[in-house]
């Protein structure tokens, strides 16, 4: 067999080359990563199965919706659980388009606002000294260890308070003070150089202009990552702490009241759920580049 020689190299630094890299190909076991793909694999199948049956059910028509043992995959495909959705939903009070526009407001709206007020918030928390700054930060963290529940009672006078019960803003407002899209944001934030926003002060750049043009674009990642989990909260809301009027509120809501049905209604409320899912996991599937980002980037480096 002959024997490539780089020019320059000698003969005993090639060999040398060759027995470390002979030692790093038995570091890695056949056995090991088969097991870990196959582990994997499993995972990944447990994880698809439920949108799997989604897709599935909302195609199946009603006797093999209530087959026992239930099945996943549909034998005999059919669209008549949406033609009974848009029938049922076209004779009622509110039509379902209104259900769909009131939930696309709220989430988008919540989504939004909670990027923004997050990463704002965030900002001066990481790259400013003040005083009080790691007290804030602490009631932050504090707040993330009530349950939604504990806190019910409070948001429900506030807003009332406020005078925006039974309105979008209801719906909204609350959504922009998680503190879990704060700690996300201000953790991430600490990796970016202060060298960089240096560089960019002495550039002749304001706060605002840090923060747009250095600070969003290098934590994309993170508020994408953020985005989705909030999406997919908010499209999930009922809204029955706030909402009275029909005409407000959200498709969870609709999809609450079609299941109540019974077994009559079975096929369309399996029709709402794909409509329900479709929706978060197409934002998902746009994002999903940047997304996964967030769980492997190790941030900038000084």
């Amino acid at each position: 067999m002959a024997v490539k020689v780089q020019r320059g190299q000698t003969f005993s630094e090639y060999w040398e080359f060759r027995r470390s890299r002979r030692a790093r190909k038995l570091n890695r076991s056949r056995a090991g990563n088969a097991l870990l793909f196959g582990l994997m694999v499993i995972c990944g199948v447990f994880m698809v199965l439920p949108l799997v049956m989604i897709v599935n059910n909302a195609l199946k028509p009603p006797e093999e919706i209530f087959r026992f043992p239930p099945q996943i995959f549909v034998r005999n495909p059919t669209h008549e659980n949406f033609t009974d959705l848009f029938v049922l939903m076209s004779n009622s009070w509110v039509p379902f388009s209104r259900y769909i526009l009131n939930t696309l407001i709220i989430s988008g709206c919540g989504t939004a606002g909670h990027v923004l007020c997050a990463s704002l918030a965030a900002y001066p928390l990481t790259k400013h000294r003040f005083p009080g700054a790691k007290l804030l930060f602490s009631m932050v963290i504090l707040s993330m260890m009530f349950s939604w529940t504990v806190t019910q009672i409070p948001n429900y006078m506030i807003i009332s308070a406020l005078g925006i019960n039974n309105t979008y803003l209801a719906m909204i407002l609350p959504s922009w003070s998680y503190g879990l899209g704060l700690y996300l944001m201000k953790q991430f934030m600490e990796q970016i150089p202060d060298s960089l926003i240096e560089s960019a002060r002495l550039d002749g750049a304001g706060e605002l202009g840090v923060f747009w043009r250095i600070i969003m674009p290098n934590v994309k990642p993170a508020w994408l990552t953020l985005a989705i989990f909030q999406f997919q909260v908010l499209w999930s809301n009922t809204g029955s702490l706030f909402l009275r009027d029909e005409e407000l509120k959200p498709l969870q809501y609709a999809m609450q009241q079609i299941a109540a049905g019974g077994a009559a209604r079975a096929g369309a409320a399996a029709a709402v759920a794909f409509v329900l899912a479709a929706i978060p996991i197409t934002f998902f599937l746009v994002c999903q580049s940047s997304i996964l980002e967030t769980m492997t980037t190790s941030g900038l480096k000084e």
